[in-house]
């Protein structure tokens, strides 16, 4: 891996390590939010390695937990299958309450279109709110000229098939923010999969290909930097890490509706009881409104976005029929590796 990409990556552990360990010595509410205690360890299922935005919401999730029922909470790590083999797990456990689903669109709303043999169903995951959302960034390599959405759709129109764009692996959520884009518009470029984040955005530093579909890190240091040119963020607000570039939905008229976000959420197996349900929910909804976990989630380039639990289930019921579409238009079917 090239220097800077190195040090990139070492100041982007860094910063999510601070993160997660600030959490354990915050202050939190005096006063009770429910009835409902765990009476052991509090299992919190990640479905992806340490280290990333789904890791980082997870211990901060467990750090509160943990002081504000005074039971152990303990993070483990489940990754593979695109999330889909931790999710599974949860699925399986019991609906005490004493297991919790840390959740992304991966496992939780792209899988049941594009995986084939998926070993889960929706109805068997509880919501019970959204942390925060992330949204998702477009870049291009600078020797393309290119400097905003318009004049991407406009090379586009008189170039057809000339671009092509990188993500971070075929089904993943920049994978389909650029389908959706393109569909949107009517437009083509040529698609080149990576095996993660790191190889795309090396191959966009190389100018190997000339568009970047990517979440907000690890692009964002690069295009402030101005080793790439960014486009446009794709939630329907700017990012307040990058308030001079405008939104998907801002550029073009046929891109009013466009909404993807990296999203981090909690969930329970289904069959939690109502006193449980709440009482994780209004956990969920204290942590957010600590001043050090705000401070700690606009570090990260995220909103936070808490839900009641008929909120959440509503909004993944949409997320996951919004990527359906996508899947389906695109013809997109997989296995779980």
């Amino acid at each position: 891996m090239p220097k800077k990409l190195q040090n990139i990556s070492l100041s982007r552990r860094r910063m999510l390590t601070g993160i997660a360990g600030l959490s354990a010595a915050a202050i939190l509410p005096r006063s009770s939010l429910a009835d409902w205690k765990p009476t052991e360890t509090v299992r919190l299922i990640v479905p992806a390695a340490a280290g990333g935005s789904t890791d980082v919401m997870g211990r901060l999730l467990a750090a509160h937990l943990q002081t504000a029922w005074g039971q152990s909470a303990v993070v483990e790590n489940r990754s593979g299958g695109g999330g889909t083999i931790g999710t599974a797990e949860a699925v399986r456990a019991k609906p005490d309450g004493q297991t919790i689903l840390v959740g992304n669109p991966g496992p939780n709303a792209i899988a049941y279109s594009i995986f084939k043999n998926l070993s889960y169903k929706p109805d068997q995951l509880q919501p019970v709110s959204n942390m925060i959302r992330i949204p998702n960034i477009v870049s291009a390599h600078p020797k393309t000229g290119i400097k905003s959405i318009p004049e991407l759709i406009a090379y586009l129109k008189s170039n057809p098939d000339k671009l092509s764009y990188a993500s971070s692996g075929v089904g993943q959520s920049p994978h389909l923010t650029g389908a959706w884009f393109l569909q949107l518009t009517g437009l083509k470029m040529t698609h080149i999969p990576f095996r993660g984040a790191g190889p795309a955005l090396q191959a966009a530093l190389a100018g190997d290909i000339q568009i970047l579909f990517d979440n907000l890190y690890p692009s964002l240091p690069q295009v402030q930097s101005g080793t790439l040119t960014g486009l446009c963020v794709t939630t329907p607000e700017r990012s307040d890490l990058a308030k001079d570039l405008p939104t998907m939905r801002e550029s073009a008229p046929e891109l009013a509706n466009f909404d993807v976000s990296s999203w981090f959420s909690v969930f329970l197996p289904k069959g939690v009881s109502p006193e449980v349900l709440n009482a994780l929910n209004l956990q969920v909804k204290a942590m957010l409104e600590r001043e050090d976990v705000k401070k700690q989630i606009a570090a990260m380039g995220a909103r936070a976005d808490y839900g009641t639990p008929q909120q959440f289930a509503a909004f993944v019921d949409a997320e996951t029929k919004k990527f359906a579409g996508i899947i389906q238009k695109e013809g997109l079917q997989m296995d779980v590796q």
